[in-house]
């Protein structure tokens, strides 16, 4: 991996449309802000290197180093990539009618058993201010349930990562999309100079085919509604093809077409669904968002969520065939779209100038020829 400075990372990442303000360049040092969903260099930077650019998931991103970092194995063009094990799961008895979750609660269940154990004192997570994702640090039970909710927005949230980090935390969990685990992951990977591994204890991803620009949502919903009287929001499982928005008077519906014009540019080359590059991943289970499909990746994330059942903060059954077969469909699908748009545009692999990804010759083409497994 080639780790350049924050001039290049203007260049080759925001210059170019590609930033979706995970937050990976926010909060190192004074040059990098994050916006209402925009990132902005306020200074030059001189340096030739610097952790914004390491720690970047659209440029220079070595998928094969990320992989065998977290969870420890090669990249391949398996679909939802690594996994031990593959259930469905939602809060246990501990754990029902202290939040309100939007589905099945594995994820607050996960941190809550985290944090009632100790194996983490904080957690890096994304809060929302009116209808703007926000990143937070909590360092209890409540502060997680407080952020229990889908945004469905782009956010800053590794940035919580390093506030935690400054603030001498030692055993931090983080939340978040494949975006922002590959830029937690690519922290992880041990680069000179830039690595900032031993805090972080916990990963758990979260499912995403793609996020939504801030700005352009909120225009959009502005339009519609009263911002403040927005409550939460969800995409509701086909044939339904809208965007929910839940407020204090009732639900207003945008058509999913119309809101799919706010995916940042640097979406569309993601070819990561399940979050890949963490130990635990959760989504809504299709079909029955009551529940959650939760994937165990590393040996402690599956010694967590065995613990989670063991001590009644979850409750798991096996997932329908059919249901892990389209989880696993919709994954390659992503990852093929997202390789072929990437290399269509120069953005993989290329070797006269800066690459969004790097990804073996043979891997790509097994993706593309979908021999995904």
């Amino acid at each position: 991996m080639q780790v350049r400075g924050g001039k290049a990372l203007v260049s080759e990442v925001q210059e170019k449309g590609l930033c979706v303000d995970c937050g990976g360049c926010v909060g190192l040092c004074p040059y990098f802000r994050s916006h209402r969903g925009r990132v902005a260099m306020l200074f030059d930077c001189g340096l030739d290197e610097g952790r914004c650019h390491a720690h970047c998931p659209k440029v220079e991103v070595d998928l094969d180093a990320v992989s065998r970092q977290i969870p420890g194995v090669p990249y391949t063009e398996a679909p939802a990539g690594y996994f031990r094990r593959m259930v469905k799961t939602r809060a246990g008895e501990k754990m029902v009618g202290r939040a309100p979750y939007q589905n099945g609660g594995t994820v607050s269940s996960l941190l809550a058993l985290a944090f009632d154990s100790g194996l983490i004192d904080a957690a890096a997570l994304t809060d929302r201010e009116g209808l703007i994702p926000r990143p937070r640090v909590v360092t209890d039970v409540a502060g997680v349930l407080a952020c229990a909710s889908s945004k469905y927005m782009a956010s800053p949230t590794v940035s919580a990562v390093h506030e935690a980090i400054a603030a001498g935390f030692q055993r931090i969990a983080f939340v978040g999309t494949p975006c922002q685990a590959t830029s937690v992951g690519q922290m992880r990977c041990q680069i000179p100079g830039h690595s900032e591994n031993g805090p972080i204890a916990l990963t758990i991803g979260l499912f995403c085919t793609w996020a939504l620009d801030a700005r352009a949502l909120t225009s959009m919903a502005s339009a519609e509604m009263d911002l403040q009287a927005i409550t939460g929001m969800d995409v509701p499982p086909p044939p339904a093809s809208v965007f929910s928005f839940k407020t204090q008077n009732g639900s207003v519906d945008i058509p999913l077409e119309r809101v799919r014009e706010a995916i940042p540019e640097g979406c569309r080359i993601c070819p990561d669904m399940t979050a890949e590059f963490t130990d635990l991943s959760v989504g809504a289970l299709e079909g029955d968002t009551t529940w959650n499909s939760l994937i165990c990746r590393t040996a402690a994330g599956e010694a967590l969520f065995d613990a989670a059942l063991k001590k009644g903060y979850l409750e798991a059954a096996p997932m329908d065939p059919a249901q892990a077969a389209g989880l696993l469909k919709a994954s390659a699908v992503k990852k093929a779209r997202a390789m072929a748009r990437a290399r269509e545009e120069g953005l993989l692999n290329n070797a006269e100038g800066a690459s969004a990804l790097r990804v073996e010759p043979a891997v790509v083409d097994r993706i593309l020829g979908g021999t995904g497994q």
